[in-house]
C-alpha cells in the first residue's frame, strides 16, 4: 500500500477535524457549495466522486469475466455474501443498534437516515482496495480480478433495487428518480469512461501506459476523497460537536457486519473445499464496501446534512484498520484452514481409503 492508503484512517481523522473547524469558521462557503446542484445532484461533489471512482474502475478488466468458472465455489460463496446476505444483515444490525439499542443516544430526527446510510454502505461490494487486501493475503489474483469484474457488472443492475427494497422496509420514502440517476452517474457512466480509457491506453502504450496513469490518478482519487470528507464534516460539524459519540455508535454495526460476513465467507469456503488463496480474498471482498459510491449515493439521496451521509463516512473511517485486522486473521489462520479443508473432488478417494 502507498503511504496514503496505509494511513487512510489518519487522513480521515484529520479531515474530520478540518471539516468541523472550517464549517464553523466559514459556514457561508459550505452553504454556497451545497447549493450548487442540478436535479438534486451536487455538482462539486459529482466531480469529486468521478475523480474517486473512475481511477478505481480503470483497474478492472471485464475480460476477466471469462475466468469466473475457474474457482466457481469461491465465486458462488462471495456472490452469496455480497448480494444475498450483507445488505440484509446490515439492515438488521442497523435496526437493532441504531433503531433500538442506541436510539436514546442519537438525534431522534436522524435515526432513519443513519439506518439508510448503513444500508447504502453495505449494498455495494468494494472495487479497488480489495486488490490491496488480496495481495496482502497472497490471494489468487485471477480469482480476485474476475470476482470484482463480476460484482461490478451485477452492481449496475442490482444496486438500486436492493437499496430501494431495504429502504422501503425501513419505512423510508425512496426517491427513485434520484436513486436511478445516482446509479447512472456514479456507476454506469464511470464504468463506460474507465473502460474506454483503459482500452485506448492498452492499445497505444500497453500496460506500462496504464500503470503510469494509475500512479497519477491514485493520488488524485485519494485527494478527491479527502476533499469530499472535509465538505461532509463541514456540514455535519454542529451535530457531531453536540453529540460526539455518534461516530462511535455508528461504527458498532459496521464493525460487526465486517467480521460477521468475512468470517462466514471464510468458513463457507473451507467447508466447500476451496483453496486458502481463494478463501482469503473471498472473505475480504465479502466484507468490504465500495465506500466512494456509498458516499455519493447518500449525498445524492439525502443531502450533505443527512445522517445517511455521515454513516457512510464512518465506513470510510474504519475501513483500513478493520480490513487489515481481517487480513491478519486470514494469514494467521492459514494452518487451521488448510488442516481441515477438503476439496470435493478428493472425497471419493478419501472414502475408499477409509473402506467406505
Amino acid at each position: 500500500m502507498s503511504i496514503f492508503e496505509r494511513y487512510l484512517t489518519v487522513w480521515v481523522g484529520l479531515c474530520i477535524v478540518a471539516g468541523i473547524a472550517l464549517g464553523h469558521v466559514m459556514p457561508g462557503v459550505f452553504q454556497a457549495v451545497g447549493a450548487v446542484e442540478i436535479a438534486k445532484v451536487n455538482l462539486p461533489v459529482a466531480v469529486l466522486i468521478w475523480l474517486m471512482v473512475i481511477p478505481m474502475l480503470l483497474k478492472i478488466d471485464f475480460a476477466a469475466l471469462g475466468q469466473v468458472g475457474r474457482h466457481w465455489r469461491g465465486i458462488g460463496i462471495t456472490l452469496l455474501i455480497n448480494w444475498a446476505i450483507k445488505p440484509f444483515s446490515m439492515a438488521a444490525l442497523g435496526w437493532l443498534f441504531v433503531g433500538w439499542l442506541f436510539r436514546p443516544y442519537l438525534p431522534a430526527d436522524q435515526i432513519d437516515s443513519y439506518i439508510a446510510g448503513l444500508i447504502i454502505l453495505a449494498a455495494a461490494p468494494c472495487t479497488a482496495m480489495v486488490f490491496v487486501w488480496s495481495n496482502l493475503t497472497k490471494g489468487e489474483p485471477h480469482f480476485t480480478l474476475s470476482q470484482v469484474a463480476l460484482n461490478d457488472t451485477i452492481m449496475v443492475v442490482a444496486f438500486a433495487p436492493i437499496i430501494g427494497l431495504l429502504l422501503g422496509l425501513s419505512a423510508i420514502t425512496v426517491p427513485w428518480g434520484t436513486l436511478v440517476l445516482s446509479v447512472v452517474l456514479y456507476i454506469v457512466i464511470p464504468v463506460i469512461i474507465a473502460q474506454l480509457v483503459r482500452r485506448s491506453l492498452l492499445a497505444s502504450g500497453g500496460q506500462a501506459a496504464l500503470d503510469r496513469l494509475l500512479g497519477v490518478l491514485g493520488l488524485v482519487s485519494l485527494i478527491a476523497l479527502l476533499t469530499t470528507l472535509v465538505l461532509l464534516f463541514g456540514f455535519q460539524g454542529e451535530q457531531i460537536l453536540a453529540q460526539p459519540a455518534v461516530i462511535a455508535l455508528l461504527a458498532v454495526p459496521i464493525l460487526i457486519q465486517v467480521y460477521l460476513n468475512s468470517g462466514l465467507a471464510y468458513l463457507l469456503n473451507r467447508l466447500a473445499g476451496e483453496e486458502h488463496c481463494v478463501a482469503g480474498p473471498s472473505a475480504l471482498i465479502g466484507a468490504s464496501n465500495f465506500f466512494e459510491l456509498a458516499v455519493a449515493a447518500a449525498i445524492s439521496l439525502f443531502g450533505f446534512h443527512s445522517g445517511a451521509a455521515l454513516a457512510t463516512v464512518v465506513g470510510v473511517l474504519v475501513e483500513v484498520p478493520v480490513m487489515l485486522s481481517v487480513v491478519w486473521i486470514v494469514n494467521r489462520s492459514k494452518g487451521w484452514y488448510e488442516g481441515g479443508a477438503v476439496r470435493p473432488e478428493a472425497m471419493p478417494r478419501i472414502s475408499k481409503e477409509r473402506g467406505g
